[in-house]
């Protein structure tokens, strides 16, 4: 029995841990980060491979552990968070800002044994993530452009750990995965609206499910598919993919509109739900098409 108590326990304390951190998110993070240092390595050094997915992880679980206690009370008021660690007592603020200091205090140093640029953004980013956007989302729907450049370092990030450089590549995939943040939210805020508002979060840029909110959807997600094409067009330096990759980008981009104007024709809560999970796949593909160009031409 004891033994029986002893494993609960453990599990209960790795879930509380993963809630704290966000482990799912923080995992999806990390891939992009990887997928850029593919993109970027002309040669593949596994340790680096490894420091940064560790150095990753720590950063962005950091970054969510003080946005947990920042919005613990806000957190307490809805649905979706209300069994989260802190709001409901599993955890408390002090060890949650322990693990979130120490998290952030080891993501920068393996960051830095990488490289310093690398160390450089990766604190930009939790540094915006935590002082601005976590702020800003019971302010103002302003919050989803603010967070939107925490939310885009990472796939650059890991270009700049395997070349120590920024430049029109890292800046490149910067981009793709700045734009696509907006229609990705934009649909989490749409079929989550009402948890939203008991917390007091404005996250649609009109602040309604309306046709305003879903126009700017459809927008911004054409905006994503034209620059995840701008590679195949030999402008980006070393950053470029075949015409074949490009028409595969295309195909995967229409289904992505194709969500998108769904939203817009029905503007429904599960339109908006369908339109994130095809949004959510439409980025991981895209950087498995990108890192397979690479290898295969």
């Amino acid at each position: 029995m004891e033994i029986i108590k002893l494993q609960t326990a453990q599990t209960n304390l790795f879930r509380d841990f993963a809630e704290i951190t966000k482990m799912r998110l923080s995992i999806s993070v990390v891939f992009s980060s990887l997928a850029g240092y593919l993109l970027g390595a002309e040669t593949i050094n596994v340790f680096t491979l490894i420091l940064l997915a560790f150095g990753g992880y720590l950063m962005v679980g950091a970054s969510n552990a003080f946005n947990q206690i920042i919005e613990k009370d806000l957190d307490a008021l809805m649905h979706r968070t209300k069994n989260r660690p802190i709001p409901a007592g599993r955890m408390s603020v002090n060890t949650a800002f322990v693990i979130a200091t120490i998290f952030t205090v080891l993501g920068i140093g393996v960051l830095y044994s990488i490289n310093p640029k690398t160390a450089m953004f990766g604190a930009i980013s939790i540094f915006m993530y935590v002082s601005l956007y976590t702020p800003l989302k019971t302010k103002t729907p302003l919050s989803v452009f603010v967070g939107a450049f925490p939310g885009a370092i990472p796939f650059m990030l890991g270009w700049v750990a395997a070349t120590g450089n920024f430049g029109i590549e890292a800046g490149t995939l910067f981009m793709i995965q700045f734009f696509w943040q907006f229609p990705h939210f934009w649909a989490i805020g749409w079929f989550l609206y009402t948890d939203y508002k008991r917390g007091g979060f404005f996250m649609l840029p009109t602040g309604k499910q309306d046709k305003g909110t879903a126009i700017q959807v459809v927008l911004y997600t054409i905006w994503t598919v034209l620059v995840s094409l701008i590679p195949a067009f030999g402008v980006t330096g070393k950053f470029y993919i075949t015409p074949i990759s490009a028409i595969i980008v295309g195909f995967i981009g229409v289904w992505f509109l194709y969500a998108a104007f769904t939203l817009y024709k029905l503007k429904t809560e599960i339109a908006a739900k369908k339109l994130m999970l095809v949004s959510v796949s439409y980025i991981t593909l895209l950087q498995i098409i990108y890192v397979l160009d690479k290898f295969i031409r």
